[in-house]
C-alpha cells in the first residue's frame, strides 16, 4: 500500500506506521455509535448547587489555591474565518443577507471599529469596508484566529479575546500573584500572539497586581490523520504524496498531556464576556474547582483506605460512592466477583484523572451534551456525547438524545495527577473507538477525513466525571461576528 517515499513521509511526520494502518482500518470498519442509556438530568447525573453550596465550594477552592498550581488551558489555534461566512459571500459574490445588513448598520458598535477607521480609505463603500476588514489590505480579520480579534469595548482600551482570558486568569487561576496560562496556537500566528502579549502584559500585571506565566504549544503534526479516497485507499496529492490532515480538537490531548499543573481550567477562546458580567463566571469557576478538590480528597482517601484495610464494609461504601456520586454503574458480573477482584477493580477505577464539567440548560444550541453511556467494559458512566456519535436512525437512541436537558459549553476543571503527585498519562484514558469520519474535498476530489476522539468526548472517556449545572450567562460563545452585537458582549 505504501511506497518508500510514503514511509519516509510518515516517519518525517513522527507518526508510527501502525497508527496510519489502524486509521485506514478505522475508515474501512467505521466507528461504533455510543450506546446512550439515558440523558443526564438534574435528578440523575447533573448536580445543581444551592447558593449555600456554591459559597461552600468557592471557599474550599480559595482556602486551597495557595497550595496548588492551577493553570488555565485555552485552545486558541482555530481560524476565525467561519465567523465571517456571510461577509466573505458578500465580498466575493455580492450576496447580502440580514447578517451583512446588520453588520454594516451597526459597524460603529464593534470593538474593532476604531482600528478599521484608521485603515479605511475615504468614502469607502460597503464592499471596500468588507475588503479592508477581512483581508491583508487592512485588519485581515478573515485570516486571523479568534484570540487576536477585538471583542469588547472599554473606556481605557478595547480588548481582544486573549486579553479577556488574561483578566479571567487573574481572578480565579491566581496563586500568590502568579497566573499560569497556556494557549494552543497555530505556528503561523505564534509571533502575533507573542507580540500582542508583549504589548499588553505590563498593563494587566499592573492593573491586577499579578505576574503572568504564559506558555504556548502547537498542534503536533504527529497527531494528523491520513485522508483516504471514498474506497478507503490513501488519498494522494498532485505530486503523489499522501495527504495528512489536522485531526480536530482531540489532537490537543497530547498538548494537555504535557501540562504540569495540579488542576487545569479548560475553556474555549471565544467564550468570554465584558467585565460587567464576569463575576458569575468567577464564582462558578471557583465552585467547580472546589467540587473537584472535594472529590479529589475523597478519592485519595479511599485509595489510602483500600491499601490499608480493604474490608467488606469499605467495598460496600465504595460501591455506593461510585453509583451515587461518581455515577459509575458496575457491570452485571461485578456482584459475583471475589473480594480481592473487587479491591483491584476499585483501585483501578479510583486511579484515574478526574474532571468536573460545567453544563448549561439546553436552549437548542448544536453540539454535545451529558449522557449516561454504556462502556466497552460493561459499566455505565457519564460522558459528553456529540450528535455525530449517536445512531439517530435508531428511534430509541434518537429519543434519548433529544431528551437531553443540558448542553456542553466546554467548561472543565481537570485533575491530572494521582495521589502520589505523579502525572497521569492521559493517552491511556481515551477511547480510540470514539473518533469521527467526515467527508471533505481537495482539488475537486472527494475524500474522507478522520478526527481523533474529541478532547472532552472520547479523549476523556475513561476519566472519573462529575457534571455540575452552571448558569447560562457563563456561556456566551462568538460563532459569528454579529454575536459581538448581543447585549452580553456590549
Amino acid at each position: 500500500m505504501f511506497t518508500k517515499n510514503d514511509l519516509n513521509q510518515i516517519q518525517e511526520l513522527g507518526i508510527d506506521l501502525a497508527t496510519v494502518e489502524q486509521q485506514i482500518q478505522d475508515f474501512t470498519d467505521g466507528f461504533p455509535f455510543m450506546q446512550l442509556q439515558k440523558a443526564a438530568t438534574p435528578e440523575n447525573g447533573v448536580t445543581q448547587l444551592s447558593e449555600e453550596k456554591l459559597e461552600e465550594f468557592v471557599a474550599l477552592y480559595e482556602s486551597k489555591v495557595k497550595s496548588i498550581t492551577p493553570l488555565k488551558f485555552v485552545p486558541a489555534s482555530g481560524a476565525a474565518s467561519r465567523m465571517f461566512k456571510s461577509l466573505f459571500a458578500f465580498l466575493e459574490e455580492g450576496k447580502s443577507d440580514k447578517s451583512t445588513v446588520q453588520f454594516f448598520e451597526r459597524l460603529s458598535e464593534f470593538a474593532f471599529y476604531e482600528d478599521l477607521q484608521k485603515v479605511l480609505p475615504e468614502n469607502a463603500d460597503e464592499k471596500t469596508i468588507a475588503d479592508y476588514y477581512l483581508t491583508s489590505k487592512g485588519l485581515e480579520y478573515g485570516t486571523l484566529p479568534k484570540g487576536l480579534l477585538k471583542f469588547h469595548k472599554y473606556e481605557k482600551a478595547n480588548r481582544t479575546a486573549i486579553e479577556e482570558h488574561l483578566v479571567e486568569g487573574a481572578n480565579y487561576a491566581n496563586t500568590d500573584g502568579i497566573v499560569k496560562l497556556h494557549f494552543t496556537v497555530s505556528p503561523e500566528h505564534l509571533s502575533r500572539f507573542k507580540a500582542l502579549l508583549d504589548e499588553v502584559l505590563p498593563t494587566y500585571e499592573t492593573d491586577y497586581g499579578v505576574k503572568y506565566d504564559i506558555t504556548f504549544s502547537e498542534q503536533r503534526k504527529s497527531t494528523d490523520t491520513i485522508a483516504v479516497n471514498l474506497d478507503n485507499t490513501p488519498f494522494r496529492e498532485k505530486d503523489g504524496s499522501l495527504l495528512f490532515r489536522p485531526a480536530g480538537h482531540g489532537a490537543l490531548l497530547a498538548n494537555l498531556n504535557d501540562i504540569d499543573a495540579n488542576i487545569v481550567f479548560i475553556k474555549n477562546i471565544d467564550n468570554v464576556v465584558p467585565d460587567r458580567i464576569k463575576q458569575t463566571t468567577y464564582d462558578y469557576k471557583k465552585a467547580l474547582a472546589g467540587v473537584l478538590l472535594y472529590y479529589q480528597d475523597k478519592i485519595f482517601d479511599y485509595q489510602h483506605q483500600l491499601t490499608e484495610w480493604a474490608s467488606q464494609p469499605l467495598i460496600n461504601e465504595l460501591t455506593e460512592f461510585f453509583e451515587k456520586e461518581l455515577c459509575v454503574l458496575q457491570n452485571s458480573a461485578f456482584t459475583d466477583l471475589p473480594h480481592n477482584e473487587k479491591v483491584t477493580y476499585f483501585l483501578k477505577k479510583l486511579n484515574r484523572p478526574l474532571r468536573v464539567c460545567g453544563v448549561v440548560k439546553n436552549t437548542g444550541e448544536p453540539g454535545g451534551g451529558p449522557f449516561w453511556c454504556k462502556n466497552s467494559d460493561g459499566t455505565t458512566s457519564l460522558q459528553i456525547v456529540e450528535s455525530a456519535q449517536v445512531d439517530l436512525n435508531d428511534e430509541d437512541q434518537k429519543a434519548i438524545f433529544n431528551n437531553s436537558t443540558h448542553f456542553n459549553p466546554v467548561d472543565l476543571i481537570c485533575s491530572l495527577k494521582n495521589n502520589k503527585g505523579e502525572k497521569f498519562d492521559l493517552l491511556k484514558f481515551r477511547d480510540p473507538k470514539t473518533g469521527f469520519v467526515t467527508q471533505k474535498s481537495k482539488d475537486g476530489k472527494d475524500l474522507k477525513a478522520q478526527e481523533l476522539p474529541g478532547l472532552w468526548n472520547g479523549a476523556m472517556a475513561d476519566w472519573n466525571t462529575i457534571f455540575v449545572e452552571v448558569p447560562l450567562i457563563t456561556f456566551n460563545p462568538v460563532k459569528t461576528v454579529n454575536d459581538l452585537l448581543r447585549d452580553e458582549h456590549q
